[in-house]
């Protein structure tokens, strides 16, 4: 009898020392802090200015960058930069290990020269490289870039201005130009806002909004591949007839987003 309470004694041990016990078993803190997204991170950093927090809403940068794939540690291309709203995003997005080209032109400066200067004042975004050239004179190094963006100027493709000194861009050499420039699998990642469907190239100079099936013919032509779609910005109440500064939507406008990709 004795033998037996031994050995049931024994396994009961056996069977408890089987038992993580609390003290070596991770337990998650009703406390902790949720792991926050890199895209969501630089939405919420306090570097940005108080005006770009004041078009957030229309724009959903955070969520847009995410849909590009855009991540840390990569080089990135603001096309068309203007005064920079994207490229502060892109700056925080890739992080003090990656890089961001901000195109400008001096056309552009002429819209958006003091936001301009400011966001680039004292190297306040020191991963952020100013990259100027005019419409028809973009040269890339070949395979320089993990992803380019274009957000509401692929219609501006179709713009031309002598008063604004914008040159008629040459549309075919541009885009060979910008796959010249993007690596293999690189993302081009565009916005803009939408026409009436079927409506001619000339609407981009018009009313500053483009049909979507131009841009989708017309990349896919250079040579990309359409990789995705989102309707994270659609507003089906939006009047196509209607040029994108008309007070009564502007900022509100009905846009669609194009993840198009390099073939390896």
């Amino acid at each position: 009898m004795k033998n037996i309470v031994t050995h049931l004694a024994f396994a009961l041990l056996i069977t408890a020392c089987g038992q993580p016990s609390s003290e070596t078993t991770p337990v998650a803190s009703e406390n902790a802090e949720p792991e926050i997204s890199i895209y969501t991170a630089a939405l919420e950093s306090p570097l940005r200015p108080e005006a770009d927090r004041e078009r957030d809403a229309g724009r959903r940068p955070a969520d847009v960058l995410k849909f590009f794939g855009i991540k840390s540690g990569t080089t990135v291309l603001d096309m068309f930069s203007g005064g920079g709203y994207y490229t502060e995003m892109l700056a925080h997005v890739v992080g003090d290990d990656g890089h961001v080209v901000s195109h400008m032109s001096q056309a552009m400066l002429n819209f958006s020269g003091d936001e301009f200067e400011m966001r680039h004042a004292d190297n306040r975004l020191p991963n952020v490289e100013v990259l100027m050239a005019e419409n028809n004179e973009l040269d890339l190094d070949a395979g320089q870039f993990d992803a380019i963006i274009m957000t509401l100027n692929y219609h501006d493709l179709y713009w031309e201005s002598e008063e604004y000194n914008w040159a008629k861009i040459e549309v075919e050499n541009f885009l060979a130009e910008l796959c010249e420039g993007m690596k293999p699998g690189a993302v081009l990642g565009i916005v803009d806002h939408y026409a009436v469907a079927g409506a001619p190239p000339e609407t981009g100079s018009t009313l500053h909004r483009i049909d979507r099936g131009i841009v989708i013919a017309e990349v896919e032509a250079a040579g990309l591949i359409l990789d995705g779609e989102s309707n994270l910005l659609r507003n089906t109440d939006d009047d196509r007839g209607k040029i994108v500064f008309d007070p009564e939507i502007r900022g509100k406008t009905d846009r669609f987003i194009l993840r198009f990709r390099k073939p390896e």
